[in-house]
C-alpha cells in the first residue's frame, strides 16, 4: 500500500500532536494442556508454557516500536480463565496461580496478565467458586494480575447469586488494599457478555473458543478524533459522522499493520483488532472533550448519550473497513479516572452515576474506573452491577463494572490512582437500600429476543 506525502504527515501528527498510540498488544495463551491433579504441577506447567510461548513478546514489541516509531503502552498477557485450569487441581485457595501469573509477568517484563477468571452466567463449578473466593487477596498480593467474572449473558440471563457475590467481593478486595485506596479493584471487573478477544485490562482473557495462542491488538486515539473535528465546528451531524468514520480507518488501518507484524514475529496467528478509543488522563486524549467538540457545553449533559451513540458507531464502521479481524469491545471508553474531560465532569456536577449508566447503554463497555464511598454497602454495589448486567443482557452487547469503593472517603473526596490509572473525585450514590432485591438470589431470565435458533 502506498502512501501519498500528504498521507504520511498526517500519521506523524497523530502521533505527535494527537497523542495517537497502540494502547496495547496482548498474547492470548491457552493453559488448557497445563492442568493437572496437583496445583504445584500445574503452576509448574503454567510456567513453563508461558516462559516458552510469551518470552519474546515485549522484545518484539519494543523492536516494532523502534522501527515503525509506534508507541506501543503496554504489552501484555491474556490466559485461559485460571477457574478452567486450577479446577483440575486439588487446591482450594487460587492465590497462588495469581502469584505464579504474577512472578512470570514480571520476568519477561510484561505490564499486565489477564485471565484470573471465571465464567459463571449461568451457574458456578467447584472451581469458578473458589477462584471468586481467591480474588480479594489474590489482587492485593500481586501487582500484575487481573481479574474478571462474567455474570450474565444475552442467552442464559444473569446469574443473580453471582451479582451479589461479586458486590461482596468487590468490597473485600478494597479493603485488602485499603492502604492504597482500594486500588485491588481497579484491576477487577465484572461482565456482561464478556468477549473472548479482548485486548484491554482488566477484562482480557484468553476464551475457551480460541486456539493455542494468538496476538490481539487495542488501538486508541481520541485526540485524533477530537483533532479532526475542530475544524469542522459549523458542520452538521451528517459530515460529522463522516469524518470520524474516516479518521478511524486511518487509525485501525495503523493497528493492523502493528498487529500483522508483531503477529508473525512471535510465530502466532493474528487474533483480532480491537479499535476502541481508550482515553489516558493526559489532556487532550480524552473522549469527554470528543463529545464537547460536537457543540456539547460539558460531557454528561442533555444529548451527550446521542453523541455517543454516534461517536462509537462510526468508530466501529471505519473500522471494519480497515480491519478483516475487529474484535474485543470496538467503540468508545468512557472511563471516569482515566479520562479528563470525564473528570471535569463529575467536578462541575454535569456527570452523575445515572447519566454514566445511561451513557453505557450504547458504548463499549460500561461503568469503567468509579470511586464510590468507601462505606458503600455490598448490596448497593451488586444492585449497580445488577443494573449494568441488564443493560448488556437486553441490548446484547458486552457491558461491564469496574468501580472502587475507596475505603474512608465520602463522596467528594478526591482519590489518585497514579499512572494511567489517574484519580477521580469520589461519586455519590443513591442512598436508597437494594439489599432485599440483592438477596431474592437465583437467576434473571434471558429476554425473549434471545431466543434465536
Amino acid at each position: 500500500m502506498l502512501f501519498t506525502p500528504f498521507e504520511i504527515k498526517e500519521t506523524v501528527d497523530m502521533f505527535l500532536r494527537y497523542r495517537l498510540d497502540i494502547r496495547a498488544i496482548t498474547l492470548g495463551v491457552s493453559l488448557l494442556d497445563c492442568a493437572a491433579a496437583s496445583g504445584a504441577e500445574t503452576r509448574r506447567n503454567i510456567r513453563e508454557k508461558l516462559l516458552r510461548v510469551a518470552g519474546p513478546l515485549v522484545k518484539t514489541g519494543r523492536e516494532i516500536e523502534v522501527e515503525y516509531g509506534i508507541p506501543i503502552i503496554n504489552k501484555r498477557l491474556a490466559v485461559t480463565p485460571l477457574a478452567l485450569i486450577a479446577g483440575a487441581s486439588d487446591e482450594t485457595n487460587y492465590t497462588p496461580f495469581a502469584k505464579t501469573l504474577d512472578d512470570v509477568a514480571g520476568e519477561l517484563g510484561i505490564d499486565f496478565v489477564g485471565g484470573f477468571s471465571a465464567l459463571v452466567q449461568k451457574g458456578f463449578s467447584i472451581g469458578d467458586t473458589r477462584l471468586i473466593d481467591s480474588i480479594p487477596e489474590a489482587l492485593a498480593l500481586t501487582e500484575r494480575v487481573c481479574a474478571s467474572v462474567n455474570t450474565a449473558n444475552s442467552k442464559s440471563g444473569i446469574n443473580m447469586n453471582a451479582v451479589r457475590r461479586m458486590g461482596e467481593v468487590i468490597k473485600a478486595t478494597a479493603e485488602q488494599t485499603a492502604e492504597k485506596d482500594g486500588i485491588g479493584c481497579a484491576k477487577l471487573v465484572v461482565f456482561c457478555n464478556a468477549p473472548e478477544d479482548n485486548p484491554f485490562m482488566a477484562g482480557a482473557f484468553h476464551g475457551p473458543g480460541e486456539g493455542e495462542a494468538c496476538l490481539n491488538v487495542g488501538v486508541s486515539g481520541p485526540g485524533v478524533i477530537r483533532a479532526a473535528l475542530e475544524n469542522h465546528r459549523d458542520a452538521g451531524f451528517d459530515e460529522l459522522a463522516d469524518i470520524i468514520k474516516k479518521t478511524a480507518f486511518k487509525i485501525t488501518r495503523m493497528g493492523q499493520l502493528v498487529g500483522m507484524e508483531a503477529a508473525r514475529r512471535l510465530g502466532v496467528p493474528f487474533g483480532i483488532l480491537d479499535l476502541s478509543l481508550a482515553p489516558t488522563p493526559a489532556v487532550g486524549d480524552s473522549v469527554a472533550r470528543i463529545l464537547e467538540e460536537m457543540g456539547l457545553e460539558s460531557a454528561g449533559t442533555h444529548g451527550a448519550t446521542a453523541a455517543l451513540a454516534m461517536l462509537t458507531d462510526m468508530v466501529k464502521k471505519g473500522g471494519v473497513m480497515a480491519s478483516t479481524h475487529v474484535g474485543g469491545f470496538s467503540g468508545a471508553f468512557i472511563p471516569v479516572s482515566e479520562d479528563e474531560g470525564m473528570v471535569a465532569a463529575v467536578r462541575s456536577g454535569c456527570l452523575s452515576l445515572d447519566k454514566l449508566e445511561a451513557m453505557t447503554s450504547v458504548c463499549s463497555v460500561g461503568l469503567d474506573m468509579i470511586a464510590l464511598p468507601g462505606d458503600t454497602p455490598a448490596s448497593t454495589i451488586s444492585a449497580i452491577i445488577a443494573d449494568e448486567m441488564a443493560i448488556g443482557m437486553v441490548n446484547n452487547k458486552t457491558t461491564a463494572v469496574r468501580v472502587i469503593p475507596v475505603p474512608g472517603k465520602k463522596a467528594g473526596d478526591w482519590v489518585e490512582f497514579g499512572g494511567l490509572l489517574g484519580g477521580a473525585p469520589v461519586m455519590p450514590v443513591n442512598p436508597a437500600g437494594s439489599e432485599a432485591f440483592i438477596n431474592r438470589g437465583g437467576r434473571i431470565p434471558a429476554p425473549i429476543h434471545s431466543f434465536r435458533n
